[in-house]
């Protein structure tokens, strides 16, 4: 899905890693399973595209459009506390914090895109230090609930355990869209040729049949050589499926959910024709993923879970995965930043372990992703999402 994961996390993810050190309890995992991060990153697919890490900087959103985690716009690592254990927060009641909430999120999505990601940043530990303090006072339960992340292989069928439907589908190049493009192009002038070229009359006929015929060898011909030029069109064409459009917002809402419950906080997002992304505030990812900087595994581990999770939620609802490819390539630049190297078997296994990571958190909290899913459908406000989160929240088991 073109939704957007350029289409964000690090200071924070780093910071909260170091103070869970101190009394985290390891999520529980299990061994073995495989498949090619590198391959993926190089497939093809005209799906939403996830934010979609989406994980973009204002500086590289035009640059990143197609991604699912998109700009990030914090930093992270001043956030860490020396040692000990985690500040005092003061409590702040649902009422207050929402109100907040809706405030800065509010005045941020008036601004020009150009102005946004800079007024995201100047409110990150705002919007931090209320979500916090809602957490202190009990109004939140989900916000920055999991534990430190451990990562382990897994057995061939924990993914299936995990609520994913086809798991030779994550990785594998989804063209269906594009066939779909063509097969509608195709038809449609084909059919208008043979209705100009029978209604009118003489040379007129003919060569408005030939004109508009013509039209669909053009389409071809920009397809095989510049396809992006055409990923717009793709994607106005599969909208108008009720269940691609339901594709685009549970591949976004994954997002959202996964970094809300890792602690990452949402900026805003789109669902829009070829915009569909997630923003979030913390980390300058920029500078982690695409500068010179390399990232440590405790601040890997969170990032992969969030770029992964729209993959995840894909594979839980269908048997095709359309919306993995900006993801992929996300996750691949951010493996390539950590240190110490992850081996090529070891970056596989890895990807599993996000999807099924991701997808164990998705299926644990199914009411409250739902309940997302429709809050974005609907097109409100990020506060009004945090909201339905909360409220719906009852964990299974």
């Amino acid at each position: 899905m073109q939704s957007s994961v350029a289409s964000s996390a690090a200071r924070a993810v780093a910071a909260r890693a170091s103070i869970r050190r101190e009394r985290a309890v390891p999520v529980s995992t299990s061994s073995a399973a495989s498949t090619s991060t590198s391959k993926s990153a190089s497939t093809s697919a005209s799906a939403p595209a996830s934010a979609s890490l989406r994980l973009r900087c204002a500086a590289t959103v035009a640059r990143r459009r197609s991604s699912p985690l998109t700009r990030a716009s914090a930093t992270l690592e001043g956030a860490v506390e020396p040692s000990g254990s985690a500040p005092e927060v003061a409590p702040i009641s649902a009422s207050e914090g929402y109100a907040t909430l809706d405030k800065v999120l509010g005045a941020i999505r008036k601004l020009p895109p150009s102005e946004r990601a800079e007024a995201a940043e100047g409110s990150t530990k705002t919007v931090s230090a209320v979500l916090n303090g809602m957490k202190a006072s009990g109004a939140t339960s989900l916000w920055d609930c999991y534990p430190l992340l451990v990562r382990r292989n897994l057995f061939p069928n924990e993914l299936v355990k995990a609520g994913i439907k086809d798991i030779d589908a994550i990785g594998k190049p989804s063209n269906t869209n594009d066939l779909n493009f063509i097969v509608g192009v195709t038809l449609s002038t084909s059919l208008l040729a043979l209705i100009v070229g029978l209604t009118l009359p003489g040379d007129w006929g003919a060569f408005g049949s030939y004109l508009i015929g013509g039209s669909s060898l053009a389409v071809l011909a920009v397809g095989s050589t510049a396809p992006g030029l055409l990923a717009v069109g793709i994607d106005r064409f599969a909208r108008i499926s009720p269940q691609y459009r339901n594709r685009i917002a549970r591949h976004e809402a994954a997002h959202f959910l996964v970094g809300y419950i890792l602690g990452v906080p949402v900026a805003g997002y789109s669902l829009g024709l070829g915009t569909t992304h997630v923003d979030f505030f913390e980390a300058k990812l920029e500078r982690k993923v695409y500068g010179k900087l390399s990232i440590q595994e405790s601040t890997m581990l969170p990032l992969a879970c969030v770029s992964m999770a729209g993959v995840a939620a894909e594979a839980m609802a269908f048997t095709e995965v359309q919306g993995q490819e900006a993801d992929l390539r996300d996750l691949q630049r951010i493996l390539n930043k950590t240190e110490p190297r992850l081996a090529d078997k070891q970056q596989q296994q890895l990807t599993r372990w996000a999807v099924w990571q991701s997808a164990s958190m998705l299926k644990k909290h199914e009411g409250s992703f739902l309940a997302l899913v429709d809050a974005m459908e609907a097109g409100a406000s990020v506060a009004d999402c945090l909201r339905a989160i909360e409220a719906a929240e009852t964990p299974k088991e």
